[in-house]
């Protein structure tokens, strides 16, 4: 009984996880890795050994390096401002509250706000909002498919 509550938690880690690779509110891959150590650990590391947990562990890091400098690369290929950097990071804490549209968008709007303020230019406000949208844009998608990738490799551990 202890065991499949154990293997519960483990999979409810992971789900949590993926929903957190996509919500700035949780460490999405931090809870994906918790689950996938969790369940190593309940099986003794038999099936999923320490390679897989190294591996799994790697691309955790990956994932939360790429979360922070995706959006960072947008936002200079752009030229911005540390305000626009300021307003991205504001906007997406205020995303969190307004749903999935808010966490989508609300990065490019404080972005483009805060360049907007620095350089008192609506064009290049756009620009930079639009490309630190953009990086981290890619640094979400990155992150899903690290978050994935993560999980095949688990499931694979655990069938083969």
């Amino acid at each position: 009984m202890a065991e499949t509550l154990l293997w519960l938690l483990s999979a409810v880690l992971i789900i949590v996880g993926v929903a957190g690779t996509v919500l700035p509110a949780l460490p999405g891959t931090l809870f994906v890795l918790g689950g996938i150590v969790l369940g190593a650990w309940i099986d003794d590391f038999t099936r999923i050994g320490w390679v897989v947990v190294t591996l799994v562990s790697v691309l955790a890091v990956i994932a939360w390096v790429l979360d922070y400098v995706a959006g960072l690369l947008g936002a200079k290929k752009a030229g911005a401002s540390r305000q626009a950097i300021v307003g991205a990071a504001l906007g997406t804490v205020a995303g969190i509250f307004m749903g999935l549209v808010g966490v989508l968008f609300m990065p490019l709007v404080g972005a483009a706000i805060g360049e907007f303020v620095a350089q008192k230019d609506h064009q290049r406000a756009v620009k930079v909002g639009v490309a630190t949208w953009l990086g981290i844009m890619a640094g979400l998608v990155s992150k899903v498919v690290i978050a994935f990738m993560m999980i095949g490799l688990f499931i694979g551990a655990l069938i083969f």
